[in-house]
């Protein structure tokens, strides 16, 4: 397995691109997006222009064809200069359903018009109020007729659905009731959203803590042809369940990046901030919690290289995928929370992006998985204990 890492091949050359284009999106750029719960727009039409969001795209479509560990060093990158992969990240793991299950059609329509920036795929929708995690037990329908399907339901905590041009949607094509297993009847259908909003889909923002971009979904006999499904009807959940380990992957990458965001802040500050006549570093209480983030946060990036290069192999990782996410959240996390302590009143202010970042950060926690969730797939699946869930 030691083999399979490539620890040289830290892509340095995509890195700096990536931290020169983050550079032009200081500080003063975000506060302002967050302040009024805006897009960030520009910044996402850059990333585009540069290329960045088709890194995994073929060439034959317009995108570098590059691996999973190029996306995810390019999302742990922005993350780690302050700015924030969250208004864009779904186009690099949701497009993988398009490419893997999609029609030649489908690609040939889409995928090159997403690797230009012509077209935005940007929103997932899967959850719903009533079932959340229990994909298998969603109650959006579409029903098919003669030459269209007729969409009825509801999604929540779908992100970017205001500022995309494409919905990738999963809903039940066969009812529960009539099926063998719970993860048949279920399929995917990629929505061109300028057709159905006012006619039978309604978008609704959802203001949280944090600029999510994050909507509700309503669906009221919205019509959609049938060259909308992707691959074969009832099949859907697997197609999904498919790109959960790029997603797992890409996440925890951000993760790592805001991890090495807090830890730079904090030691920074630290060596700066003078208190009782010494750097507030040199005392064990503010220096060894930085230290004990900093070696989480490196134990936890190797785990993510792994997901990553098993990914890339075409070898199973489910198990390397859902670690990483886990460990890299949970990394994140508490260096956040060493950041805040270590700048003291400081951290409150809005001035220093530690508090934004703080919120960004504690997201990961709870999606686009639960970490319970996490533990209990672990639990099951690796240790072979009683399903829990």
């Amino acid at each position: 397995m030691s083999a399979l890492i490539d620890l040289d091949n830290n892509h340095d050359d995509l890195r700096a691109a990536v931290r020169a284009l983050c550079s032009k999106y200081p500080g003063e750029y975000w506060r302002a997006k967050d302040r009024a719960r805006a897009y960030p727009g520009e910044f996402v039409d850059e990333l585009t222009r540069a290329g960045f969001l088709a890194c995994l795209i073929p060439e034959e479509f317009g995108g570098s064809g590059l691996g999973i560990g190029s996306a995810a060093a390019i999302l742990e990158e922005i993350h780690a200069t302050g700015c924030n992969g969250g208004a864009c990240h779904a186009q690099m793991y949701t497009m993988g359903t398009v490419l893997r299950h999609g029609s030649p059609e489908q690609k040939k329509t889409y995928l090159p018009r997403i690797a230009s920036g012509e077209l935005r795929l940007q929103a997932f929708g899967v959850t719903e109020p009533t079932t959340g995690s229990d994909t298998t037990q969603l109650r959006t329908t579409a029903e098919k007729r003669s030459n269209h399907y007729v969409v009825n339901g509801q999604k929540v905590w779908i992100s970017r659905a205001e500022h995309s041009d494409l919905l990738l949607l999963l809903a039940r094509t066969t009812p529960k009731e009539q099926v063998k297993k719970r993860t048949d009847g279920l399929s995917v259908f990629l929505i061109e959203l300028k057709h159905a909003v006012g006619n039978g889909l309604t978008i609704r923002p959802i203001r949280t803590m944090i600029n999510h971009a994050t909507t509700e979904l309503f669906f009221d006999n919205l019509e959609i042809p049938l060259s909308t499904l992707v691959g074969e009807e009832g099949s859907g959940f697997h197609y999904i369940l498919d790109g959960m380990n790029a997603e797992r992957i890409l996440i925890a990458a951000e993760c790592i990046g805001d991890a090495r965001f807090f830890i730079e802040k904090a030691t920074n500050y630290a060596k700066e901030r003078v208190v009782f006549g010494k750097p507030i570093g040199a005392n064990q209480g503010v220096q060894f919690p930085i230290a004990r983030a900093y070696a989480e946060m490196q134990a936890a990036a190797l785990m993510v290289r792994k997901a990553a290069a098993l990914f890339e192999a075409g070898r199973p990782c489910g198990p390397e995928a859902n670690m990483a996410k886990m460990l890299a959240a949970e990394a994140s996390w508490h260096a956040a929370d060493m950041c805040l302590q270590t700048h003291g009143g400081f951290g409150f202010a809005e001035e220093y992006d530690v508090e934004r970042k703080f919120r960004e950060t504690r997201l990961y926690q709870v999606a686009p998985i639960s970490t319970n969730l996490i533990l209990g797939y672990l639990g099951q699946h690796v240790l072979g204990l009683p399903r829990s869930y």
